[in-house]
């Protein structure tokens, strides 16, 4: 019995080294974004935005929207199956990316395109500079605006509220500029490999304008992308 114990145990800390050595070895972007001092009013509105419950079910004012969504989703899955090969896992991503992008008035292909030069699309990836998941979304983030534990930025639907949520308030600091806001996001503002990195990772994950014009007709605030 003592001899079972001890095997398990030993499999158990082997488990969890090897998931420290994995999520190391994920690709990352190594950005690393600066903490900003940020005014009352600003800090309440994300952390407004952040702690909104709402489930990510996409919502559809019209039958066209509803079949521009069901091609997005078609689309992007077949693309996204060599990296996600699990089709629960990957439908409820591409669903949460929807949601969430839609939310915070983004374009999907734009959150896509970041997640790709972010994480290679792995949930528990972790850069040098400390940022963690999918979005790579630095922990002091949960700090200001979040219930202070960086741990939940490795949930899905967490870390791409947060990451939407930041994204957009770059592009509001920097008046619908997407290239100031994107070297803002990674830590590099005014410099352009990071920029240029997810524009090109950008296109890879466009469908056709009708599927993704929810994105700009329903933006909430900045300059919706052209």
């Amino acid at each position: 019995m003592r001899c079972r114990r001890t095997v398990w145990r030993v499999l158990a800390v082997c488990a969890v080294c090897f998931f420290i050595v994995a999520a190391s070895l994920n690709p990352a972007w190594a950005g690393d974004q600066k903490e900003e001092q940020l005014s009352d009013a600003v800090r309440l509105a994300l952390a407004a935005q952040i702690a909104d419950a709402a489930p990510p079910k996409p919502h559809f004012r019209s039958p066209q929207h509803l079949i521009g969504y069901l091609m997005w989703l078609a689309t992007e899955s077949s693309r996204l199956r060599a990296r996600m090969p699990n089709f629960v896992v990957r439908e409820a991503f591409l669903q949460t990316v929807w949601y969430e992008a839609h939310r915070a008035g983004l374009e999907p292909a734009l959150v896509l395109g970041l997640i790709q030069v972010e994480s290679g699309f792995k949930k528990y990836a972790i850069s040098s500079a400390g940022a963690l998941g999918l979005m790579q979304v630095m922990p002091f983030w949960t700090r200001q605006i979040g219930d202070g534990n960086p741990e939940t930025l490795l949930n899905m639907q967490i870390n791409l509220r947060y990451g939407c949520v930041i994204l957009r308030h770059y592009l509001n600091i920097e008046h619908g500029d997407l290239f100031m806001a994107l070297g803002r996001y990674n830590g590099s503002r005014g410099k352009a490999a990071y920029p240029d990195a997810v524009l090109a990772a950008r296109k890879a994950w466009l469908v056709d304008r009708a599927s993704e014009s929810f994105a700009k007709t329903n933006a909430k605030s900045g300059q919706a992308l052209r």
